[in-house]
C-alpha cells in the first residue's frame, strides 16, 4: 500500500525545520486547488505521519506548500520585504499507488531543491 510523506531540513541553519507549515493540495484537471491537508512539522521537521495513504493515495497531480518566509521569520532570521522565497510550491504527480513518495525540501531563505525520497 503507498503513502505520501515529507520532511524539510533548514539547510541555513543546519537542523530540521520544525514547525514550518505545510499544506498538500490536489490539483484536479480542471478547476481550483483542493486543500486535503495542512499540518506544522514535528521537532524532526517531518509530518506525524503519512499525508495520504489507504483510499485517499490515489494517482494523481498534487501540489506541497511549505511556508519558507514564515518559518525562517519565526526563527529570527531578518528578511526583505517582499522575502526571497516565501510559500515555495512544489507540484508532482503520483503515478503508482503502490509506491511510496516521499517529497523532501532542503530550503534556505534564498534557495530549495527537492527530490523523490525513499
Amino acid at each position: 500500500m503507498g503513502q505520501l510523506t515529507t520532511h524539510v531540513l533548514d539547510t541555513m541553519r543546519g537542523c530540521p525545520a520544525a514547525g514550518m507549515a505545510v499544506r498538500l493540495y490536489r490539483l484536479p484537471a480542471t478547476g481550483a486547488p483542493e486543500l486535503i491537508h495542512q499540518l506544522s512539522l514535528n521537532h524532526d521537521g517531518r509530518a506525524d505521519g503519512p499525508l495520504l495513504q489507504g483510499e485517499t493515495f490515489q494517482p494523481g497531480r498534487y501540489r506541497l506548500v511549505f511556508e519558507v518566509a514564515a518559518y525562517f521569520r519565526a526563527a529570527g532570521v531578518t528578511l526583505p520585504e517582499p522575502p526571497f522565497l516565501d510559500a515555495v510550491p512544489l507540484d508532482f504527480g503520483i503515478a503508482d499507488a503502490s509506491a511510496h513518495y516521499h517529497v523532501p525540501l532542503l530550503a534556505s531563505p534564498w534557495a530549495y531543491s527537492t527530490y523523490r525520497g525513499s
